[in-house]
């Protein structure tokens, strides 16, 4: 499996920050994709907080269920967050229509498709449905990632994203992937967001021109299912 990696939260909080609510992320942001849990040690290792003071906000984040406590001694993540993840997703416009498009360009392609939002200097995978090819580029939803690499990077860090038409880019965010991506609108022409496909790079090379038609109607039918304007 071809990995995407997101990038860690910053180490230290803004000027304006709190410092309590920081370290509080801070534990939070400690765990990454696959881990279904982390030890005291691992925490503190990853943060570089006193276990002392891991213990106190560990406390705290499990009152509001944000993590919990294992029989073993260790932590997972807690089911608000997913209750979070869901209502925030749920605020996006694009999102009941997500499922019905993504599945489609999966099944066209057979590769990952996936839908990007612009979050500040990142962007975060809102949705996706991955390939069902064992060798994909295995992204998940809430992926975060840096702008502007990658196709959908391209479009979102874009100053005029109709201008750029289908994007397809070749080995710019991990030499072994490549992606296509087209921009989707809502109404007033405002940019909702980037739909595209990404796998390995070989396979999409091979099949280039056709996945550039192939994101460039799915695009079109979900700008078109959000009372947006192509033109």
């Amino acid at each position: 499996m071809l990995d995407s990696t997101d990038r860690p939260a910053p180490d230290r909080a803004a000027p304006d920050g709190v410092a309590a609510v920081h370290r509080a992320l801070s534990l939070l942001f400690a765990f990454r994709e696959g881990e279904a849990t982390l030890t005291l040690a691992e925490i503190a290792a990853r943060t570089g907080h006193y276990k002392s003071t891991i213990l106190r906000l560990l406390g705290t984040l499990e009152q509001a269920r944000c993590v919990e406590r294992q029989p073993d001694g260790s932590w997972a993540l807690g089911p608000m967050l997913f209750r979070l993840g869901s209502l925030y997703a749920q605020a996006r416009p694009a999102r009941r229509h997500l499922p019905t498009a993504l599945a489609a360009l999966a099944e066209a392609t057979g590769e990952t498709a996936s839908f990007w939002i612009r979050q500040g200097d990142d962007r975060l995978c809102l949705a996706r449905v991955r390939s069902p090819s064992p060798i994909r580029d295995d992204l998940s939803e809430g992926a975060l990632l840096p702008l502007p690499a990658g196709a959908g990077g391209r479009i979102l860090s874009a100053a005029d994203p109709r201008a750029l038409g289908v994007v397809a880019t070749f080995g710019e965010r991990n030499p072994e992937t490549a992606a296509v991506a087209a921009a989707v609108f809502g109404p007033g022409g405002a940019l909702a967001g980037a739909l595209g496909i990404s796998g390995p790079r070989a396979r999409i090379e091979a099949r280039a021109e056709e996945f550039r038609t192939l994101v460039a109607a799915g695009a079109a039918e979900l700008t078109r299912r959000l009372g947006g304007d192509l033109r």
